[in-house]
């Protein structure tokens, strides 16, 4: 199977250059058809970054737009429209991929007919983040498939699922139709993998398949993040089935973990974050 990758760029020049020798670098680097990207227009050096490097890399294909044009479903709808690979992997700009079996691991599964669509397990090295918590409790060292049958189980967290890193089968994703032409406020992956298993496909959670995502959010972006995910839910609400065992089972694993070690940082930040995530999402949900 051939394999093109997408990834949306927006001020990027810190990370696009050692994003492409880590690609470059992939086990299965052969497979691949074309590397994607769509350039937002910004302040930095990006394009042009993007453009020499093209000139040393033919597999690189890039296109800019406008600030006003981007959005999270519809600039990677309309890239997956522009791909005839068999499989189409979604990566962001500020991914890192250590190891080179990353998208060997990613796409294996699909190529086995296993499942129609895969996300990789995602690390943080910061340990003055929320994150370093959430990561663990999210991405766990044990790969899972996940099914229509799990709703009953796991709710909401059936259609967990992040495209920092993760791989559908092109011709699933266009037979579902893509995003349904919708301008997302946020979580496009979650709305796809929605799709995927209301319609009876399968999605895996490969745990070898690493990359490390960190972000250390301000209380303010942690309410913005929660207040468009509100948004989002309260727009697409077939997917807003209740699991609030769930998020109180995160914030649980958060507190005991950073309690256990001794991580005075986090125990600081706990409540306020808790808060900037429930306000959030309530007034976002509004």
């Amino acid at each position: 199977m051939t394999i093109d990758i997408i990834c949306p760029l927006y001020n990027a020049e810190k990370y696009v250059v050692d994003l492409v020798k880590s690609i470059e670098k992939q086990n299965l680097y052969d497979k691949i058809q074309n590397i994607r990207f769509i350039i937002t227009k910004g302040k930095d050096r990006t394009e042009k970054l993007v453009e020499e490097i093209s000139g040393n890399n033919k597999k690189i294909i890039y296109r800019q737009i406008e600030p006003s044009y981007f959005s999270h479903s519809l600039t990677r709808e309309e890239e997956a429209k522009n791909s005839i690979a068999d499989i189409l992997v979604y990566i962001t700009q500020d991914v890192i991929i250590e190891k080179g079996n990353w998208l060997e691991e990613l796409v294996k599964p699909i190529i086995n007919d296993e499942v129609q669509a895969t996300y990789s397990r995602q690390l943080c090295n910061d340990k003055k983040s929320i994150e370093y918590y959430t990561r663990q409790k999210n991405y766990p060292n044990k790969s899972i498939i996940k099914t229509k049958v799990d709703i009953e189980k796991i709710g909401m967290n059936t259609f967990f699922y992040s495209d920092a890193a993760s791989a559908i089968k092109r011709d699933v994703f266009e037979k579902l139709n893509y995003y349904d032409g919708k301008k997302l406020p946020t979580n496009e992956d979650m709305y796809i993998a929605y799709k995927l298993i209301i319609n009876n496909y399968k999605i895996k959670y490969c745990a070898e398949s690493e990359v490390v995502h960190s972000h250390n959010f301000s209380f303010k972006e942690t309410y913005n993040r929660y207040k468009l995910y509100g948004r989002f839910l309260k727009q697409e609400s077939q997917i807003n089935i209740k699991s609030t065992k769930a998020g109180g089972g995160l914030a649980k694993f958060i507190l005991v973990q950073a309690i256990k070690d001794k991580n005075f940082v986090i125990i600081i930040k706990f409540l306020p974050d808790m808060a900037a995530r429930f306000i959030g999402m309530k007034v976002g949900k509004k």
